[in-house]
């Protein structure tokens, strides 16, 4: 898998969350904040290429109401094996 398209298909998974919670997309006034936690080794460094291929779909998605702030962090195992987490937190109206 390509480094950026983890983070992408993890964003894809929390942007189809919280279109099931909100039920339109157009509801979010802006994305606030992004967060990535990606499954790691100790020699994996590229752990910010993943969270940038997410930041760049919210951007795709969101235009400027997605601009955010972010944050990541590389983690020894994440539940159900999975490679990447996102957490979003999103301003609605």
């Amino acid at each position: 898998m390509m480094t950026a398209c983890g983070g992408r298909g993890g964003c894809e998974c929390a942007d189809h969350n919280a279109h099931h919670s909100i039920q339109d997309r157009g509801h979010v006034k802006r994305i606030v904040k992004l967060m990535s936690l990606v499954n790691s080794t100790g020699d994996f460094t590229e752990q910010h290429l993943v969270t940038n291929g997410a930041c760049d779909l919210i951007d795709e998605l969101f235009g400027s109401a997605g601009a955010h702030t972010s944050s990541l962090f590389g983690v020894a195992q994440i539940p159900l094996a999975a490679c990447v987490v996102i957490e979003m937190i999103t301003e609605v109206s």
